[in-house]
């Protein structure tokens, strides 16, 4: 422990794995190591596929780069941590340490939230307005969102640290994962967090809560766009082309909203679920994301076949 000043600042935080099952974390790293590989391997498939076919040049796969760069990262941060307190028992994290994984955790979870945000808007103009779709959402325009995407993330969240910062810490230090996130260290603070939590739920709802209603509303136009569509061979093309957004939209933001209901009202909830809720959020949508796009995105598809039969001969 460390004393400056009026406040006690703890020099490091404990992470925890799997409560209860802590003899079992060898073979438990298994299948983490399994959905960590898939993870990396299949997000630098989809980037090298894109860049290298000149026919997915084009909006909707450039917001699914940042997709797959914003998987990497997530990865990433927490890939070291986790697998530290799996393989070596290494729970010490530093408090500086923490809060930079927390920052960039956070940072990128928002800007997935955002690109799937960007990538809803961009089905509802190819659907909506197909001949100006290619006018509308020009290079220079993608570029620009993807900029605000990153700048939105980064000022919205800045203050996060400085606030945790100013608190008191005393007595327990474990953490709920092995990694850190935001509500999980401001429970750990014996001083009075409702300035955290007011500005820790007007972030997440004006960000996280925003996209996903326009995400939602986009879906609807779409909707109503696709049944005034003239044959059902139309509608069905038409709604083909969003199926895998939609996956990738479930899989991101149901573990997202329960993980954030868990840490704010779930105090009675067993440690178990929390932790592979939190896991499930964090994990599970860089794996997936490039197996729903690799299966469902007809493109992506035809360039990987060609690609592996070209690598084949």
């Amino acid at each position: 422990w460390e004393f400056n000043g009026s406040f006690h600042q703890p020099s490091a935080f404990l992470m925890m794995g799997i409560p209860g099952l802590e003899a079992l974390h060898h073979w438990i790293s298994i299948p983490f190591c399994a959905l960590y590989l898939i993870a990396l391997l299949g997000n630098c498939v989809i980037l090298f596929i894109i860049k290298k076919t000149q026919s997915l040049h084009e909006p909707m796969y450039y917001f699914l780069s940042m997709l797959a760069v914003t998987d990497l990262g997530l990865v990433l941060c927490t890939l070291p941590t986790t697998l530290g307190v799996f393989w070596f028992n290494m729970r010490r994290i530093g408090f500086d340490a923490c809060l930079t994984q927390m920052y960039f955790i956070h940072i990128l979870s928002f800007i997935e939230s955002s690109v799937l945000l960007a990538m809803a808007f961009d089905r509802f103009i190819a659907i909506s307005h197909p001949l100006r779709h290619p006018s509308i959402l020009t290079r220079t325009t993608v570029i620009k969102i993807g900029l605000a995407i990153i700048l939105r993330g980064m000022v919205s969240l800045l203050p996060i640290p400085f606030l945790l910062k100013r608190l008191t810490y005393c007595g327990k230090t474990e953490l709920s994962h092995s990694f850190c996130f935001h509500p999980d260290i401001m429970n750990l603070a014996c001083a009075d967090i409702k300035v955290n939590v007011f500005y820790g739920m007007i972030i997440l709802l004006s960000t996280v809560g925003m996209d996903f209603i326009f995400i939602v509303l986009s879906y609807i136009l779409i909707i109503k766009t696709v049944i005034g569509l003239a044959t059902k061979e139309e509608c069905l093309k038409a709604l083909n082309t969003c199926v895998s957004h939609i996956c990738a939209v479930l899989v991101f933001f149901i573990p997202m909203i329960g993980l954030s209901m868990i840490h704010r009202f779930g105090k009675d909830v067993p440690p178990l679920v929390n932790t592979l809720v939190a896991y499930t959020y964090l994990i599970i949508p860089p794996a997936l994301n490039p197996i729903i796009y690799s299966i469902k995105a007809s493109h992506i598809r035809e360039a990987l076949l060609r690609a592996l039969r070209r690598k084949s001969e």
